[in-house]
Protein backbone atom coordinates (compact mmCIF):
# COMPACT_ATOMS: atom_id res chain seq x y z
CA UNK A 1 0.00 0.00 0.00
CA UNK A 2 1.35 3.60 -0.83
CA UNK A 3 1.79 6.33 1.50
CA UNK A 4 -1.53 7.70 0.08
CA UNK A 5 -2.85 4.73 1.44
CA UNK A 6 -5.03 3.41 -1.56
CA UNK A 7 -3.73 -0.15 -3.09
CA UNK A 8 -1.92 -0.53 -6.01
CA UNK A 9 -4.30 -2.27 -9.05
CA UNK A 10 -1.88 -4.41 -11.28
CA UNK A 11 -2.93 -3.74 -14.73
CA UNK A 12 -0.67 -2.50 -17.85
CA UNK A 13 0.69 0.72 -17.93
CA UNK A 14 0.00 1.23 -21.55
CA UNK A 15 -2.89 2.43 -22.89
CA UNK A 16 -4.09 0.00 -25.22
CA UNK A 17 -8.07 0.88 -23.88
CA UNK A 18 -8.52 4.06 -25.90
CA UNK A 19 -10.77 4.79 -28.59
CA UNK A 20 -11.49 0.47 -28.53
CA UNK A 21 -14.56 -1.39 -29.77
CA UNK A 22 -14.08 -3.22 -26.26
CA UNK A 23 -16.66 -6.13 -27.10
CA UNK A 24 -15.09 -7.17 -29.77
CA UNK A 25 -11.59 -6.77 -27.85
CA UNK A 26 -12.99 -8.93 -24.70
CA UNK A 27 -14.36 -11.40 -27.24
CA UNK A 28 -11.50 -12.13 -29.18
CA UNK A 29 -8.93 -11.83 -25.88
CA UNK A 30 -11.46 -14.23 -23.80
CA UNK A 31 -11.66 -16.85 -26.60
CA UNK A 32 -8.30 -16.73 -27.85
CA UNK A 33 -7.05 -17.27 -24.27
CA UNK A 34 -9.28 -20.32 -23.76
CA UNK A 35 -8.24 -21.72 -26.92
CA UNK A 36 -4.33 -21.60 -26.13
CA UNK A 37 -5.24 -22.65 -22.44
CA UNK A 38 -7.34 -25.76 -24.20
CA UNK A 39 -4.39 -26.41 -26.88
CA UNK A 40 -1.86 -26.81 -23.63
CA UNK A 41 -4.02 -29.19 -22.33
CA UNK A 42 -3.90 -31.33 -25.50
CA UNK A 43 -0.73 -31.11 -25.90
CA UNK A 44 -0.38 -32.28 -22.17
CA UNK A 45 -2.52 -35.01 -23.03
CA UNK A 46 -0.95 -36.57 -25.72
CA UNK A 47 2.78 -36.13 -24.20
CA UNK A 48 1.22 -37.99 -21.39
CA UNK A 49 0.80 -40.83 -23.12
CA UNK A 50 2.99 -40.33 -26.03
CA UNK A 51 5.97 -38.34 -24.50
CA UNK A 52 8.65 -41.05 -24.42
CA UNK A 53 7.22 -42.39 -28.23
CA UNK A 54 9.50 -41.31 -31.33
CA UNK A 55 6.65 -38.40 -31.93
CA UNK A 56 7.67 -36.97 -28.17
CA UNK A 57 10.18 -34.43 -29.04
CA UNK A 58 7.74 -33.14 -32.18
CA UNK A 59 5.00 -32.88 -29.75
CA UNK A 60 7.04 -31.13 -27.15
CA UNK A 61 8.48 -28.53 -30.00
CA UNK A 62 4.46 -27.75 -30.41
CA UNK A 63 3.59 -27.64 -26.83
CA UNK A 64 6.43 -25.64 -26.23
CA UNK A 65 4.97 -22.85 -28.70
CA UNK A 66 1.80 -23.10 -27.41
CA UNK A 67 2.79 -22.76 -24.07
CA UNK A 68 4.13 -19.18 -25.32
CA UNK A 69 1.27 -18.41 -27.07
CA UNK A 70 -0.87 -18.95 -24.04
CA UNK A 71 1.88 -16.65 -21.68
CA UNK A 72 0.70 -13.72 -24.34
CA UNK A 73 -2.88 -14.01 -23.77
CA UNK A 74 -2.31 -14.26 -19.97
CA UNK A 75 -0.25 -10.72 -20.37
CA UNK A 76 -2.93 -9.54 -22.91
CA UNK A 77 -5.53 -10.43 -20.90
CA UNK A 78 -4.34 -8.09 -18.38
CA UNK A 79 -3.80 -4.83 -19.98
CA UNK A 80 -6.77 -4.80 -21.66
CA UNK A 81 -8.98 -5.82 -18.44
CA UNK A 82 -10.68 -8.94 -19.90
CA UNK A 83 -11.74 -11.57 -17.49
CA UNK A 84 -11.39 -15.34 -18.70
CA UNK A 85 -14.16 -17.82 -19.88
CA UNK A 86 -15.59 -19.80 -16.55
CA UNK A 87 -15.58 -22.47 -18.93
CA UNK A 88 -11.36 -23.08 -18.21
CA UNK A 89 -12.01 -25.53 -15.69
CA UNK A 90 -13.97 -27.64 -18.68
CA UNK A 91 -11.33 -26.59 -20.91
CA UNK A 92 -8.70 -28.26 -18.74
CA UNK A 93 -10.44 -31.59 -18.58
CA UNK A 94 -11.63 -31.89 -21.66
CA UNK A 95 -8.47 -30.34 -23.33
CA UNK A 96 -6.56 -33.48 -21.70
CA UNK A 97 -9.13 -35.65 -22.36
CA UNK A 98 -9.12 -34.71 -26.05
CA UNK A 99 -5.32 -35.26 -26.47
CA UNK A 100 -4.83 -38.50 -24.21
CA UNK A 101 -7.74 -39.79 -26.14
CA UNK A 102 -6.26 -39.25 -29.64
CA UNK A 103 -2.93 -40.27 -28.23
CA UNK A 104 -4.04 -43.70 -27.24
CA UNK A 105 -5.16 -44.70 -31.03
CA UNK A 106 -1.64 -43.86 -31.80
CA UNK A 107 0.96 -41.43 -33.12
CA UNK A 108 -1.51 -40.94 -36.49
CA UNK A 109 -4.59 -40.45 -34.05
CA UNK A 110 -2.50 -37.74 -31.64
CA UNK A 111 -1.33 -35.92 -35.29
CA UNK A 112 -4.92 -36.39 -36.56
CA UNK A 113 -6.47 -34.39 -33.28
CA UNK A 114 -3.64 -32.09 -34.06
CA UNK A 115 -4.33 -31.41 -37.89
CA UNK A 116 -8.57 -31.47 -36.90
CA UNK A 117 -7.57 -28.12 -34.11
CA UNK A 118 -5.16 -26.60 -35.61
CA UNK A 119 -7.38 -25.91 -38.70
CA UNK A 120 -9.98 -25.26 -36.79
CA UNK A 121 -7.98 -22.29 -34.81
CA UNK A 122 -6.02 -21.09 -37.81
CA UNK A 123 -9.47 -20.52 -39.96
CA UNK A 124 -10.53 -18.96 -36.16
CA UNK A 125 -8.02 -16.29 -36.31
CA UNK A 126 -8.05 -15.19 -39.91
CA UNK A 127 -12.26 -14.23 -39.05
CA UNK A 128 -10.51 -12.66 -36.31
CA UNK A 129 -7.61 -10.98 -38.44
CA UNK A 130 -10.74 -9.70 -41.43
CA UNK A 131 -13.05 -8.21 -38.16
CA UNK A 132 -9.91 -6.10 -36.47
CA UNK A 133 -8.96 -5.25 -40.08
CA UNK A 134 -12.62 -3.87 -40.85
CA UNK A 135 -12.15 -2.04 -37.47
CA UNK A 136 -9.13 0.04 -37.91
CA UNK A 137 -6.05 -1.98 -38.59
CA UNK A 138 -3.90 1.20 -37.72
CA UNK A 139 -5.64 0.89 -33.65
CA UNK A 140 -5.24 -2.44 -33.44
CA UNK A 141 -1.91 -3.18 -35.00
CA UNK A 142 -0.17 -4.75 -31.82
CA UNK A 143 -3.26 -7.52 -31.13
CA UNK A 144 -3.62 -8.10 -35.27
CA UNK A 145 0.19 -8.92 -34.82
CA UNK A 146 -0.18 -11.42 -32.61
CA UNK A 147 -2.86 -12.91 -33.85
CA UNK A 148 -1.31 -13.53 -37.25
CA UNK A 149 1.84 -14.77 -35.87
CA UNK A 150 -0.19 -17.45 -34.14
CA UNK A 151 -2.11 -17.99 -36.91
CA UNK A 152 1.13 -18.99 -38.93
CA UNK A 153 2.42 -21.05 -35.34
CA UNK A 154 -0.98 -23.38 -35.91
CA UNK A 155 -0.38 -23.46 -39.85
CA UNK A 156 2.73 -25.03 -39.12
CA UNK A 157 1.59 -27.58 -36.54
CA UNK A 158 -1.03 -28.71 -38.88
CA UNK A 159 1.57 -29.04 -41.80
CA UNK A 160 3.64 -31.04 -39.14
CA UNK A 161 0.10 -32.90 -38.25
CA UNK A 162 0.05 -34.27 -42.12
CA UNK A 163 3.67 -34.98 -42.51
CA UNK A 164 3.41 -37.53 -39.61
CA UNK A 165 0.93 -39.42 -41.19
CA UNK A 166 -2.83 -37.95 -39.60
CA UNK A 167 -4.57 -38.87 -42.44
CA UNK A 168 -3.38 -42.49 -42.58
CA UNK A 169 -5.75 -42.44 -39.07
CA UNK A 170 -8.67 -44.69 -39.13
CA UNK A 171 -11.90 -43.18 -39.91
CA UNK A 172 -9.80 -40.00 -40.38
CA UNK A 173 -12.81 -37.82 -41.56
CA UNK A 174 -15.21 -39.02 -39.20
CA UNK A 175 -12.79 -37.85 -36.35
CA UNK A 176 -11.64 -34.88 -38.20
CA UNK A 177 -15.60 -33.73 -38.39
CA UNK A 178 -15.75 -34.97 -34.59
CA UNK A 179 -12.93 -32.30 -33.18
CA UNK A 180 -14.22 -29.53 -35.36
CA UNK A 181 -17.50 -29.42 -34.49
CA UNK A 182 -15.66 -29.56 -31.12
CA UNK A 183 -13.85 -26.77 -31.34
CA UNK A 184 -16.54 -24.83 -33.12
CA UNK A 185 -18.70 -24.95 -29.99
CA UNK A 186 -15.86 -24.53 -27.91
CA UNK A 187 -15.10 -20.82 -29.49
CA UNK A 188 -19.20 -20.29 -29.55
CA UNK A 189 -18.90 -20.79 -25.85
CA UNK A 190 -15.89 -19.30 -24.99
CA UNK A 191 -16.31 -16.09 -26.61
CA UNK A 192 -20.17 -15.47 -24.52
CA UNK A 193 -19.19 -17.22 -21.49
Amino acid sequence: VPAGGAPLRPCSSRAPLRGINRPVVERILRVDHAGEYGANRIYAGQMAVLGRASVGPVIQQMWNQEKEHLKKFNELMVAYRVRPTVLLPFWNVAGFVLGAGSALLGKKGAMACTVAVEESISDHYNNQIRTLMEEDPEKYKELLQVIKQFRDDELEHHDIGIEHDAEATPAYSVLKTAIQLGCKAAIFLSERI
